[in-house]
């Protein structure tokens, strides 16, 4: 089994690039890269590098919570992708952990 490594980029709910939402952007840019899948996940709260407390609040419509936009890849793909976001100026903090990758019931 080759390796995989789960990698999770941390992105702020309104962050735009190229006029995109990031994490449309992040989404559509790695399906066009040929990987596999990736997801978003919205927190509820969060904090990062600049220690600033991002929360939802009931009656905000665009909220700047944190956003997760992940993927099960193998190395050259988290580097590729990882590049990529650098060439494009881009300074997204991210996590890179060996992962496990399989589907339910296949033999």
């Amino acid at each position: 089994m080759e390796q995989r490594y789960y990698l999770a980029f941390y992105v702020r709910e309104s962050q735009r690039h190229h006029g995109k939402l990031i994490y449309e952007w992040l989404l559509e840019t790695s399906r066009e890269m040929g990987l596999a899948g990736g997801s978003a996940f919205r927190a509820l709260a969060g904090f990062g590098r600049h220690r600033t407390l991002h929360e939802e609040h009931f009656f905000e419509l665009a909220g700047d919570v944190p956003v997760e936009v992940s993927f099960v890849v193998s190395e050259q793909e988290a580097n590729i992708l990882i590049a990529h976001l650098g060439a494009e100026k881009l300074s997204l903090p991210y996590m890179k952990m060996p992962a496990q990758f399989g589907v339910t019931g296949e033999q």
